[in-house]
């Protein structure tokens, strides 16, 4: 999205389809690892003194290093299902969703992962994931998803000669890199950088979207940020509607585009983090 954003600022194009498509269901995690596949070279490996990057144990680092005890990161995840959830049961989604056909002729409206009424005690029975002592499990971190989303970027001048209204305009960027160990706190500094470059503060935002891969990464991101809670994934993330990696930067600014759209908010902030420690961030201005 920030290279379709910036093509159509430098002029060389007049529209583009910016997103991605993921299917996790056919990729199993770890793939990368199978028949003795080695995706770390020697020189990294050295220079992190063997400390293989792994992103739950980076959730891990995370909970531990900003305090934060399982019963915080459960009653986060329990949060973002019961928001989806509430966004679902009210169409706050469907203008956004694009229906698809299954094998059986159905056709597929309605994001799948979103688990309604699950109880407390549910959750705390779930066993760690990363480390026998941990507090990252399946309840509290993204699902396994497919899935894929796309966004229309389109000069101004473009958008008036078709009679199209846009939605809101890109109003700044940034990209952040962080501890490729840890991996998932880049989306920290890259929100830093974006409310910098805009001049803007974090209570000039009205809303928020940050990944959930774990409840961690949104968790730290609010204390370091300073941010309101409320404002922060307000119609549930990825830990409800799943985290199919190549497309979730764009459902993430998709519901983060139509929130504004249908709320009148005029500044919103998307930020995610990304493989090896980097994150980017974005705010839009709503039209």
């Amino acid at each position: 999205m920030h290279f379709a954003a910036a093509g159509v600022a430098a002029g060389h194009y007049d529209v583009v389809v910016a997103g991605g498509v993921e299917s996790m269901s056919r990729t199993p995690m770890g793939s990368s690892l199978a028949n003795g596949g080695r995706p770390y070279p020697k020189a990294f490996l050295d220079r992190y003194e063997g400390k293989i990057p792994n992103q739950g144990i980076g959730a891990e680092m995370i909970a531990q290093r900003w305090g934060l005890d399982r019963l915080a990161l459960d009653e986060f995840s329990l949060g973002s299902h019961e928001k989806a959830a509430a966004a679902q049961d009210s169409g706050a989604f469907d203008d956004q969703i694009v229906g698809i056909k299954d094998q059986d002729g159905n056709t597929v409206l309605r994001d799948e992962g979103i688990r309604r009424g699950t109880p407390m005690e549910k959750m705390a029975s779930l066993k760690p994931a990363f480390k026998e002592d941990g507090v990252i499990h399946a309840g509290n971190s993204s699902q396994i998803s497919d899935g894929s989303a796309a966004l229309l970027f389109m000069s101004a001048e473009k958008a008036k000669s078709l009679g199209r209204k846009p939605i809101a305009k890109v109003h700044s960027v940034a990209l952040a890199g962080a501890d490729p160990v840890i991996m998932l706190t880049a989306p920290i500094p890259a929100t830093q950088k974006v409310l910098k470059r805009s001049g803007l503060s974090i209570g000039d935002i009205g809303a928020y979207e940050v990944n959930e891969a774990f409840a961690p990464v949104p968790l730290a991101w609010l204390r370091d940020i300073g941010a309101d809670e409320k404002k922060l994934n307000p119609n549930g993330g990825a830990i409800a509607l799943g985290h199919p990696l190549g497309g979730s930067g764009a459902r993430l600014m998709t519901t983060l585009l139509y929130h504004m759209r249908d709320k009148g908010i005029r500044y919103g902030l998307q930020t995610m983090c990304e493989g090896g420690g980097q994150a980017n961030a974005t705010i839009l201005e709503l039209l």
